[in-house]
């Protein structure tokens, strides 16, 4: 007899930021947006929409992939056609033509300035694993389920753990992210002295390296916590009551934001305003 294991909630920065968006970005935010992306992800509509990537998503992914694949065969760095390469392993003659040629930029950036290179890599994700493993973590009151995809670790020269993250797109870094990496590298790796940075692909730039006080770790912790619980609550919620969707996940009262929403086709806010 197989025995289920006890739900327990899960949190992750995506999910930290959808409760609270960045600073700069508070005029974006939904929770409508959270709403449908995870308490409705499984209804055919939205999970046809949640089944394709937009254009930043598909250009994020691609990115992810070929720095990846530049360090599947290092040989291709010192290839006069390497770019060219990595792009048909990408297949990117299939690609809409503003990722082809954003993709093929970022690229050729990385051709010309491979940050990885003679780094002692731990780990590289290509970009496409699916959801990783997760991690409990143990609080007061009851456990919460971390979720984190780390894109590279490597070893700098005095041991210590670097875990990198690659951006496209504007270079608008979220250290909290770094926090929750390090908090995640704390458990995983409790006596290795470890550091986070982030890398944006398009514009060749390194953020400053984030470290973390074990007080810093703790806040990290207690908010992840804090969200997961709530998040579960207002799932729970919206199961028992589905016409309680707006309630439970309020949109964005200013409805010029809609037709930048990957839900607009649905969102019965957003075509309100549009027939308006």
């Amino acid at each position: 007899m197989v025995t289920k294991s006890r739900w327990i909630p899960s949190a992750s920065f995506s999910l930290l930021s959808e409760f609270v968006p960045a600073v700069g970005q508070e005029h974006w935010h939904c929770d409508m947006k959270r709403g449908f992306n995870r308490a409705r992800k499984k209804e055919p509509e939205i999970a046809a929409i949640l089944s394709k990537d937009t254009s930043i998503q598909r250009i994020g992914h691609l990115a992810q992939q070929g720095v990846y694949e530049f360090h599947q065969d290092n040989q291709l760095l010192d290839d006069i056609k390497g770019v060219e390469q990595v792009a048909q392993i990408l297949q990117l003659d299939q690609e809409l033509p503003i990722v082809k040629e954003r993709v093929w930029s970022i690229l050729a950036n990385y051709y010309k300035q491979p940050i990885l290179q003679n780094k002692k890599i731990l780990n590289l994700n290509r970009g496409d694993e699916g959801f990783p493993t997760p991690l409990k973590i143990e609080t007061t009151d009851s456990p919460f389920n971390l979720f984190a995809a780390i894109d590279c670790m490597f070893l700098e020269t005095d041991g210590t753990l670097h875990i990198l993250d690659f951006k496209t797109g504007k270079p608008n870094f979220d250290i909290r992210q770094g926090y929750v990496y390090l908090l995640m590298a704390s458990y995983l790796y409790p006596n290795q002295k470890a550091v986070a940075s982030f890398y944006n692909l398009d514009t060749c730039q390194w953020s400053e390296k984030i470290v973390a006080t074990s007080i810093q770790l703790q806040v990290i912790k207690s908010k992840l916590d804090q969200i997961a619980k709530k998040h579960d609550f207002q799932i729970q919620q919206y199961r028992r009551n589905h016409d309680g969707f707006a309630q439970i996940f309020p949109p964005n009262p200013d409805h010029s934001r809609c037709k930048y929403c990957q839900f607009n086709s649905i969102c019965e806010f957003s075509i309100g305003e549009v027939s308006a």
